[in-house]
């Protein structure tokens, strides 16, 4: 396998060994156009030079925004072989937060990209040069198309382990995003290591479909695709997904727990569940049954499937890998470039995020909280030193804000996050992410909430799945309360839940509720409901809907 000190220097090795390889695959009206290395790295080269004629200098940041798409890996190919730094933004922003993340982070030009609202967005741009891609629909005064179509001269910037390639602006779980600074060094390393240790093979198929502003689908797909030579494809859209998902049969599948779920839920639509467990005790039907399902899912030919973001429910584990699917739980975060933890081939411990990854150390501090070091922590927050500081403890390591338990194996499981614990009326503190986990369980709730500031006891919000709904309000009501009912009795005093609320309203990425990685932004949340919940717990119903 062979290893490399910059993505630059990975690319251009697959360039010179193959140039005509295909290396991105974008699906447009049903039809996959397809770009091979040597295409990719002349738009790419065409548009850094159209950027330094622009005016723009290196070491100047570029923002990019967009979906996921072939021109994606395109514009920061084209970014780093310009010199300037990449300040990837989440597509689903609206134009204020736009705004804000190029005012901060001085960006000086902006690449823009497959969009589902440009217009509601565009007017969030400052006055800096645009260049809209036209095959998505972008119109701007400087074209993508235009641009490649006059030849360069340009002379490709030569990357370096300490130059600094990026500022990515985290999701933000809790309060505003903030601009976290990697240096190549960082990219390389977590790259080299986890192509190693995860056993990724050279020329493999990928699928690009989680954010790319995102650091997971970043290291994990764009730079595993730089390093390894392999071939990229995209989704078209939502409704499209899972039919170029199993098109494409990638070779490695990564996702959050919701799509896992997802997933387990357009499967027992099918084959309820007391079937499947029968018809999977069956010599012969059992082996066309899984077959059947993996293939369904295009995950037949993926030899490395892996979860992240969010906790995996145990449960969920142990279903896939009735099916032949086993999944490998991983945590890392934005900070650390995740370099952490990793379940490894061979070493899979369902219900934890694995060991140390080589080059990490990480303990827990006094109040449980996981700390981490390695030569992959990020620069800094751009322009934040003090928010930077309070990051870091004096012996320079990472405060992650994740509570942490090591078993007696070393193997790491996530308890929850410092900052989502609250505290009830009776003054004791309950940590959220363990409950709600365990309530996952149950495939008629698709998002879950515990809650308990100013009451006595806790409540848990929930939005039901599809599934859910289907069963009608007094079916659901006893789904919650079998939940409920059978977790209370494993729970403290002080953790018993008390009600449940089904919510009427969804949660999602473009109301603000969920993080574009899938993540519940509980103070949001929060802040919307708390005035509520004083209501709702005083009401003789167990199962309260809050459309009454």
């Amino acid at each position: 396998m062979e290893t490399f000190k910059t993505p630059l220097e990975a690319f251009s090795h697959w360039l010179q060994k193959d140039p005509d390889h295909i290396f991105l695959r974008q699906p447009i009206n049903r039809k996959f156009i397809e770009y091979s290395r040597q295409e990719t790295y002349d738009q790419a080269l065409c548009i850094a030079g159209a950027l330094h004629n622009m005016g723009l200098k290196q070491g100047d940041p570029v923002a990019l925004l967009s979906k996921n798409c072939a021109h994606w890996f395109m514009a920061d190919l084209a970014i780093m072989l310009g010199g300037f730094i990449s300040v990837p933004l989440y597509p689903t922003l609206d134009k204020d937060s736009i705004n804000e993340i190029l005012i901060h982070s001085e960006s000086k030009a902006v690449i823009v990209g497959k969009l589902d609202n440009y217009e509601a967005q565009r007017t969030g741009i400052p006055n800096i040069p645009k260049i809209g891609v036209s095959l998505y629909g972008v119109d701007e005064a400087y074209t993508w198309e235009d641009i490649v179509k006059t030849a360069t001269d340009f002379q490709p910037f030569e990357q370096h382990p300490e130059d600094l390639i990026t500022i990515m602006y985290t999701s933000g779980t809790t309060g505003n995003p903030k601009g976290v600074m990697h240096k190549v060094k960082s990219f390389n390393q977590v790259i080299n290591t986890g192509i190693e240790v995860l056993e990724i093979k050279n020329h493999s198929k990928m699928f690009s479909y989680l954010p790319l502003s995102h650091i997971a689908e970043r290291i994990g797909i764009e730079m595993v695709g730089f390093y390894t030579g392999s071939t990229v494809s995209f989704p078209e859209s939502l409704e499209t997904f899972a039919e170029d998902l199993a098109f494409v049969k990638p070779n490695t599948f990564f996702a959050v727990p919701r799509i896992w779920q997802k997933f387990q839920e357009g499967v027992l639509n099918k084959i309820p569940q007391k079937k499947l467990d029968r018809l999977l005790t069956i010599p012969i039907i059992s082996g066309i049954i899984k077959k059947k399902i993996v293939g369904k899912l295009g995950l037949t030919e993926a030899s490395f499937c892996a979860s992240g973001a969010a906790p995996l429910a145990v449960s969920l584990q142990e279903w896939y890998n009735k099916l032949g699917i086993e999944i490998k739980q991983c945590y890392g975060m934005t900070e650390d470039c995740i370099l952490s933890h990793f379940n490894l081939p061979r070493t899979n411990k369902f219900g934890t995020v694995g060991k140390p990854l080589p080059g990490v150390v990480s303990k827990l501090s006094a109040e449980g909280e996981i700390l981490i070091k390695s030569d992959c922590l990020m620069v800094g927050y751009y322009k934040s030193p003090d928010q930077t500081a309070a990051m870091f403890t004096e012996d320079g390591f990472l405060k992650t804000g994740d509570l942490g338990e090591f078993d007696h194996d070393g193997f790491l499981s996530i308890v929850g996050r410092i900052k989502d614990q609250f505290k009830t009326d009776k003054g004791k503190y309950v940590t959220p992410s363990p409950i709600e986990l365990e309530l996952s369980k149950n495939t008629d709730l698709e998002h879950i909430c515990l809650v308990g500031t100013g009451i006595s006891q806790p409540i848990v919000l929930i939005i039901p799945s599809e599934a859910g709904w289907a069963k009608g309000r007094e079916v659901l009501s006893k789904s919650i309360l079998g939940s409920v009912d059978v977790l209370n009795p494993k729970l403290k005093k002080h953790e018993k839940i008390e009600k449940a609320v089904v919510m009427k309203e969804n949660w999602t990425v473009d109301n603000g509720l969920m993080t574009p990685s899938m993540k519940i932004r509980r103070n949001r949340i929060e802040a919307i409901h708390q005035p509520m919940y004083l209501d709702w717990f005083s009401r003789p119903e167990r199962v309260v809907y809050e459309s009454n």
